[in-house]
């Protein structure tokens, strides 16, 4: 997850913010926030931009204005939007009502400024400008995640909302009375659950703490009703009929458009996940039974490894077949070649040097959050921070000696090297080409995290052969492929919520609608409007928009097709690694130092020779383990 120090909702993926599967990785929305009040030099929210006054008589407005505005307003956004970055970062990782109390002034201060600079943008709308200047007067109008009216009050309410939400999940713990598999009086946090979830497989355990972690919603969920309403009439002033309308805008296409093409390149992909899934499921109940896993339907959504089952590559230990051997155990390689958590982030920084990308500044080295506080509470959450939009990138992670988690390094520090390749263009242009651009970039280079890549960098002694490579496609969509429906369907829940197709008396009912629609699983226990379980996922309460990982995951493939076809790799996709290649690494660099200069499709043309999102890569990649699932589900009732 890609955090930029000015962003208002903090990456994730999940990173990004990725979001990786335990609350994910990602570029800002991680570190810096990415709601309504902070800022990002690229993060994971968009750094909206600075604010001047281009004069009251609208009538009198002409080009130069614009371009003098525009002077004036990046330059105001960002001396402001460093502020924030430095009070967001105290908040995320020194949690206290005083870290709070000064990032939600930041936030006020900054939304009050944006909101401003956004209401005199709208004053050029009948300007005749050239296509630059317009973009850039979009993009500034576009630039908060969720804008404030023009109204003091309402801006300090918006950021104190932000602010507390974000501090109630990242202090979040379960302490079970009794637990099976629990010490009786602990607490849990969030990163412990998760890798209780990921390991065990006792199903009384699993439903405790699945249960046990969605307590920590409940309060947010008036919070995040009049943090819509608000939002939702400073989408108005600004234009927009509703915040799901200026979401959908942000993407070169009409809001329809965008995600009309959504739903197509995931009709492209839903073949591939409805035979996972119904493999997944059989294997489930091959090891749990009828009572704890039925053998059709949707699947209980405790039992797939992962705190919201967005990626199930925890269980593939259930999952594989008998005679199916995993060509390696990343997580044994991590454990056993001795790596501190820092020489993990070593790992996938010299990876980006093998590319050309110059080294990590020092001070990255230095302020940067590797592990977990034992004297404090931080946001865990893994992001990627630019706090000065120049060179003062950081990290903040708590992370853990598992393969997943040099993963993440890697899907973090490709926000670092691109937040830092694009620092000179002007301040509305750091960013990515758009918000699935950022998350992509990590998660490109991980697809070089191959047998062959190991082996180089001394993790591994011998490359396994290719009768290996089902075990490795498998491993790999349990992640890639599982993650879809998800990364498209919550945000499907917020533009629902937002435009008022979703009241607020049926926030939970919606939510689980759509999670048994698109992925075919299914709450372990009965749910109600006392809960609200949206708010128990990062990117609700962290305000970070979500459409950008089902982007990056899309994105990545082709990406790596055309950096793996510029390196002259010949062999398979899920073979290829781009470590070390000079032409791959300037083929990525000269991409991402556009930044958002130029719309996506310019971007994408010059990497992969495209202007569209295609899906083909990702089905193209994944193809040997598709012809395995049919085989595998002869005899099977598939669906749910």
């Amino acid at each position: 997850m890609k955090k930029l120090a000015l962003v208002v909702a903090v990456a994730a993926l999940a990173a990004a913010g990725c979001d990786r599967g335990s609350e994910e990785a990602g570029a800002q929305p991680g570190p810096a926030s990415t709601s309504a009040a902070k800022v990002s030099y690229g993060a994971d929210s968009i750094a909206a931009g600075t604010v001047a006054q281009a004069g009251s008589n609208a009538d009198a407005l002409d080009a130069e204005d614009a371009k003098a505005f525009l002077q004036s307003a990046q330059e105001r956004l960002e001396k402001m939007a460093e502020e924030v970055s430095h009070a967001s970062w105290l908040a995320s990782t020194y949690i206290n009502v005083d870290s709070q109390y000064t990032e939600a002034l930041a936030v006020e201060r900054y939304t009050s400024l944006a909101v401003e600079l956004a209401q005199e943008a709208a004053k050029f709308d009948a300007v005749n400008l050239d296509p630059e200047t317009r973009r850039m007067l979009t993009m500034l109008k576009q630039g908060l995640v969720f804008p404030a009216p023009n109204d003091p009050k309402l801006t300090a309410e918006l950021a104190q909302i932000g602010s507390k939400m974000q501090g109630m999940y990242g202090a979040g713990k379960y302490c079970p009375e009794e637990s099976a598999g629990s010490e009786k009086g602990k607490c849990y946090t969030l990163t412990e659950m998760g890798q209780m979830m990921a390991n065990s497989r006792d199903p009384k355990l699993l439903k405790d703490l699945w249960v046990g972690w969605r307590k920590v919603a409940p309060p947010m969920k008036p919070l995040y009703e009049r943090q819509v309403e608000i939002g939702n009439a400073g989408a108005k002033e600004l234009g927009y009929d509703n915040l799901s309308v200026m979401w959908r805008s942000k993407y070169d296409m009409p809001a329809d458009d965008f995600a009309a093409d959504m739903d197509a390149q995931w009709n492209k992909v839903k073949p591939l996940y409805e035979a996972l899934h119904c493999h997944v499921r059989a294997k489930l109940n091959e090891h749990y039974g009828d009572d704890v896993a039925p053998a059709s339907g949707k699947i209980p959504a405790h039992l797939l490894g992962n705190m919201w089952a967005q990626e199930w590559g925890n269980i593939y230990d259930i999952v594989k077949d008998d005679d199916m051997e995993a060509p390696y155990d990343l997580t044994q390689l991590v454990v056993d070649s001795g790596m501190s958590e820092q020489d993990m982030v070593k790992v996938g920084e010299k990876f980006f040097t093998s590319l050309g990308f110059k080294p990590l500044p020092e001070t990255f080295w230095e302020r940067s959050q590797f592990v977990q506080p034992q004297d404090r509470d931080v946001v865990c959450h893994a992001s990627a921070w630019n706090l000065d939009g120049k060179d003062d990138i950081r990290i903040k992670m708590c992370i853990n000696k598992t393969g997943e988690d040099l993963i993440t390094v890697h899907h973090e520090l490709g926000h670092n090297f691109y937040q830092r390749i694009y620092n000179q263009q002007p301040f509305l242009y750091k960013e990515g080409a758009n918000d699935g651009f950022h998350e992509a970039v990590g998660d490109t280079i991980a697809l070089s995290i191959t047998p062959k890549y190991l082996k180089e960098i001394g993790l591994m002694d011998e490359i396994p052969g290719e009768d290996k490579d089902i075990g490795y496609l498998m491993q790999q969509a349990l992640d890639k492929i599982a993650f879809l429906p998800f990364g498209l369907l919550v945000d499907k829940w917020r533009w629902q919520v937002f435009n008022g197709e979703v009241k607020p008396g049926d926030y939970n009912k919606a939510w689980w609608k759509l999670r048994e629609e698109y992925q075919g699983i299914q709450a372990p226990v009965a749910r109600s409007e006392a809960n609200f379980d949206p708010g128990a996922k990062y990117h609700i309460p962290g305000n970070t928009p979500y459409a950008r990982y089902f982007l990056a995951r899309l994105q990545q493939f082709q990406f790596h097709r055309a950096l793996c076809e510029a390196a002259g790799e010949t062999g398979p996709l899920h073979r290829c690694s781009i470590f070390k290649n000079e032409a791959a690494g300037k083929k990525l660099r000269d991409m991402l130092a556009m930044g958002a200069s130029k719309p996506w499709p310019d971007a994408m043309e010059a990497l992969t020779g495209q202007r569209e999102l295609d899906a083909s890569a990702i089905v193209d990649y994944f193809q040997p383990l598709m012809v395995y699932l049919q085989e595998q589900n002869k005899g099977r009732d598939c669906g749910w």
